[in-house]
């Protein structure tokens, strides 16, 4: 162990042991890193007008709420822990100063119906062409509608595998990475989520299934995953969102 993980560890000791303040003060300004970092995710695809300080700003009491409820011997790296706190905080500000216009939150749930709907009757992912027929439209509206709400599908795939308040047991995507000691109950329910999940996912047409398995298991950010996949920044957030419903639409409330 070196003398920096040496000192993180007396740090934690000292802010579990009696809450001291400034042991936990040192300890945000050790992760503080995780903050920007899932804040710089988040805002991809945000409009200009939502400040990015301000995303680090909610995700600050996310970190917060993290060392305060983490258990040292849980098994789990906190980073892994944290970042699904930090997500959740910012998510969380973003719907209460809700500035997705309700346009956009029903043109998202008409395409998740229809996926929900066709893929019902057809026994197999719809295809694009379907959707748009399905919702009475081209498919260059469809995929305008796409652009429009890959904000929204980035907020989404957290919502299908949680399932209900993160403080009441919900479980957010990064929870399914996680390696955590429980009973087994809920070790079951877990596994079954992570599995319903899983076929799902793949289900998916490889594209989408690769832009998935980028952003949300392999850390890329979507431009970084349009410029591993040879396609634009707008074309990725295009195909995450087409994930994302389709996801939402095939899975409904089989994992809350």
């Amino acid at each position: 162990m070196t003398e920096g993980s040496d000192r993180l560890s007396a740090l934690w000791r000292q802010f579990k042991s009696d809450g001291d303040v400034e042991a936990r003060n040192q300890l945000l300004e050790h992760y503080a890193s995780l903050v920007r970092f899932v804040a710089s995710r988040v805002a991809v695809g945000l409009p200009a007008s939502v400040d990015p300080n301000d995303l680090a700003s909610y995700g600050t009491f996310g970190l917060m709420d993290a060392l305060e409820k983490f258990e040292l011997d849980r098994g789990v790296k906190f980073e892994t822990y944290a970042i699904a706190r930090i997500k959740g905080a910012i998510i969380d500000e973003l719907r209460a100063i809700d500035w997705v216009p309700r346009s956009v939150r029903t043109k998202a749930k008409a395409v998740e119906q229809a996926y929900a709907s066709l893929e019902a009757r057809l026994h197999r992912p719809p295809t694009d062409a379907e959707v748009a027929a399905e919702l009475g439209i081209s498919e260059e509206e469809l995929l305008d509608v796409y652009s429009k709400i890959s904000f929204l599908g980035m907020v989404g795939l957290d919502e299908v595998v949680r399932g209900s308040d993160r403080d009441e047991g919900g479980m957010t995507l990064g929870d399914t990475l996680a390696d955590r000691r429980q009973s087994a109950g809920g070790a079951f329910e877990d596994q079954e989520r992570r599995r319903l999940l899983a076929d799902a996912i793949n289900q998916l047409a490889d594209r989408e299934k690769t832009v998935l398995v980028l952003y949300y298991y392999e850390g890329f950010t979507l431009a970084e995953s349009g410029r591993i996949l040879g396609v634009t920044e707008s074309r990725v957030c295009q195909i995450h969102s087409k994930a994302v419903l389709a996801l939402r639409g095939k899975l409904g409330d089989a994992i809350g």
